[in-house]
């Protein structure tokens, strides 16, 4: 099970990326643990200056701007995450 956190204040982008990830890894089979992180400083410890950001098993694989489906489907793809 990959443990992927989305990383964000709660803004538009950051609920569409969470749906998008959700949606991605219910097609793949993927089984996710999801967490959102609203909070600013443990946005921070991850060294993200734009959210929405996606961390998946501790690697941050994307930051600034909501992701594609199809860049979300790599991730789920790559042992590492991307």
């Amino acid at each position: 099970m990959k443990q992927v956190k989305v990383l964000g204040s709660g803004c538009a982008n950051c609920r569409n990326t969470v749906q998008i990830v959700e949606s991605v890894a219910q097609q793949r089979g993927v089984e996710i643990a999801l967490e959102k992180v609203e909070d600013m400083q443990k946005i921070m410890a991850y060294g993200v200056m734009r959210t929405p950001a996606v961390v998946i098993d501790g690697k941050v694989v994307h930051a600034g701007g909501v992701p594609a489906p199809a860049t979300v489907a790599q991730w789920f793809e790559s042992p590492a995450g991307g």
